[in-house]
């Protein structure tokens, strides 16, 4: 007799804040692959329009400020119930030591990467049908700091917390983040591009894997934890083994 594995992902819906570019968008295509149908949100309408000619027919895209509470609360009055919540959303990485950090800014990506991640999660949770989850993204360089990452360092630390205090909080929404190690995405394109490559292969050619990721390597990650029904609080590490090294 033949045994026909079907896909707990087929038929469900998933909300991916951040979903027009980079992990978001791979993310996005993955879950697509899975059978499930998309919402995509991103400050961007343009980008939004970009990734939706490329997903399913029947994706959804809503344009919207993440860091912005009163934008949240009425984007999730038009994405009505679903299954799992991603975030992905975040702005351009900027390396700055303490000695010239622009404090302003600063707050403009914690807004963004913390406190909308707490607000999604406010927002997202009482929508979420019963088995669903919520993935929340972070970093490995919060784990191994160095110098000019203040800020992104001290942003991913707080959002491992978050992750466990949410899944406490919320349960039984499974509550996890994906922590991204050196991975190809947009968030390093205000560096120039040869600059970008030559960083690329020297943090390639120290990891156990002998390269750097790309957001396809993440995206097994996000499928992972929404499929984990008995994995919650954690965050699992996506860095070619990085912090080993």
């Amino acid at each position: 007799m033949k045994h026909t594995i079907k896909s707990s992902l087929k038929g469900k819906q998933v909300v991916l804040l951040g979903g027009s570019s980079g992990i978001g968008l791979a993310t996005a295509l993955a879950v697509a692959r899975e059978g499930a149908s998309i919402v995509i949100v991103s400050s961007s309408q343009r980008r939004i329009n970009n990734a939706l000619s490329i997903l399913p027919k029947n994706s959804r895209g809503f344009a919207a400020d993440l860091g912005d509470e009163k934008q949240i609360e009425e984007l999730f009055k038009k994405t009505g119930k679903f299954d799992h919540l991603i975030f992905t959303a975040g702005d351009e990485l900027k390396f700055r030591e303490l000695s010239v950090l622009d404090i302003d800014e600063a707050k403009q990506s914690i807004n963004l990467r913390f406190w909308g991640s707490i607000m999604a999660a406010k927002y997202g949770a009482p929508l979420i049908r019963k088995g669903g989850s919520i993935t929340l993204t972070t970093g490995a360089i919060g784990k191994r700091p160095r110098t000019g990452t203040v800020v992104i360092a001290g942003m991913a630390s707080a959002i491992d917390g978050l992750t466990r205090s949410l899944a406490f909080e919320l349960a039984p929404i499974r509550v996890n983040a994906v922590c991204a190690g050196t991975v190809r995405t947009n968030l390093l394109a205000n560096m120039p591009e040869l600059e970008r490559e030559v960083l690329f292969n020297k943090v390639g050619s120290k990891l156990l894997t002998g390269k750097i990721g790309d957001a396809n390597d993440l995206a097994e990650a996000y499928l992972y934890l929404m499929r984990g029904s008995f994995t919650t609080g954690q965050v699992i590490v996506v860095d070619g083994g990085s912090l080993l090294v």
